[in-house]
């Protein structure tokens, strides 16, 4: 069976969603596959519905169910009404790794502390290193809402342990390990600064860019001078990652490199350096967007020309310059 790809659609249009068992058979390839039906037929599953999914479901190519999921996560990127949370939930249990990996994903939005608690299973023991490595990501979630006090951190707390637990542990996984520590890196607990510079010191570059990462979530301005020097790096991977943590750490003296970093040949580069500018704001980040901006337009570039507007309206708010804003009608 081949993997499912999801057509260009205009999810702004109101469709109704089909019966389950017009979607089943189009997942079974019974009829020609489109996405709409499928983007429409998996959302909204009622108890039953889902009952009438699952079998159908585990009988299909293990490829093909990756290839759905992770398209119904590109859908909820861009579309919030799109509810997959009872598939998602489903598939965490899928006997294939790369199945429950991408239904962590799909379930980026879900705060819950039930979710919260079956992300730190997982975390904890599935047998796959990247599944466990994908929850142990996406427990730092829910211990910034602790932090921030959007969930009671009594609650939390458990999360962070969990990451602490993965973090501390020497014979787990460097990418499980890295992981957890970008979700602890979300916490004012005592252990993240020496765990970021332990991480930093280490001969494991994966290890090194999560420190970075980390360095900029932490928002320290302790770690000004090591994401300074990653904006240099050889590394696109360093680059990228130190460009992000200069703009979580708001870091003016990062204005100069920034303004190379956004004609980098790497387009991940380009478009975090723009954000990074955005959220560092002030005169002189101002001033590079609005050049940038020219340059994009003068190439007919509307989308990079739309994201550059994007951090020119956030550097512009976080300089307080806001007559410079322009408001259309």
């Amino acid at each position: 069976m081949p993997e499912f790809e999801l057509e260009d659609e205009n999810f702004s249009e109101i469709r109704q969603r089909p019966e389950i068992s017009e979607t089943l058979k189009v997942l079974e390839g019974l009829t020609e596959p489109t996405s709409s039906a499928i983007s429409y037929g998996l959302t909204d599953l009622s108890a039953d519905e889902l009952a009438v999914l699952l079998p159908v479901w585990a009988g299909l190519d293990a490829e093909y169910r990756r290839s759905v999921v992770k398209a119904l996560v590109d859908v909820t990127e861009t579309n919030i009404e799109f509810n997959y949370s009872a598939l998602a939930e489903a598939a965490l249990n899928d006997a294939d790794d790369g199945v429950r990996e991408a239904a962590i994903e799909l379930l980026w939005e879900d705060e819950s502390i039930a979710l919260m608690d079956r992300l730190i299973e997982i975390s904890l023991h599935d047998d796959a290193v990247l599944v466990r490595a994908a929850a142990a990501n996406a427990l730092g979630r829910f211990i910034l809402s602790g932090e921030l006090g959007d969930i009671p951190e009594e609650q939390t707390e458990r999360a962070r342990q969990a990451a602490i637990a993965l973090w501390e542990n020497p014979d787990e996984d460097v990418e499980v390990r890295r992981r957890a520590l970008e979700a602890i890196s979300n916490s004012s607990h005592d252990i993240v600064p020496e765990a970021i510079e332990q991480a930093y010191q280490s001969h494991d570059q994966r290890m090194q860019t999560s420190a970075i990462f980390a360095m900029g979530r932490s928002c320290d301005d302790r770690w000004a001078g090591h994401v300074l020097s990653e904006l240099e790096n050889e590394s696109p991977e360093f680059r990228y990652e130190a460009a992000r943590a200069a703009g979580e750490l708001e870091l003016e003296e990062a204005i100069p490199a920034l303004s190379g970093l956004a004609f980098d040949r790497d387009v991940d580069i380009r478009d975090v350096a723009i954000w990074a500018l955005g959220e560092i704001g002030g005169k002189e980040a101002v001033r590079v967007l609005t050049l940038l901006v020219n340059d994009a337009k003068s190439q007919g570039d509307r989308d990079l020309s739309e994201s550059i507007e994007d951090a020119l309206a956030a550097a512009t708010l976080n300089s307080g310059d806001l007559y410079m804003m322009r408001f259309d009608d």
